[in-house]
């Protein structure tokens, strides 16, 4: 099983850099639109907590 798991993480890397190395553009959008998310969510989260506390 730990075995397993080492397999899927290195074809899980090897694939990001071969996506990176082919597609660099599309990779800094793709990067881009994740920390929006996370962006967005966190907000979310800020907005909440704030609405709680009032």
């Amino acid at each position: 099983m730990a075995q397993l798991k080492k397999i899927i993480l290195f074809v899980l890397i090897v694939f990001v850099l071969y996506t990176i190395i082919t597609s660099p553009e599309r990779s800094a959008e793709i990067v881009q639109m994740g920390f929006e998310g996370i962006s967005s969510a966190a907000g979310a989260v800020g907005d909440f907590m704030t609405a709680l506390v009032n």
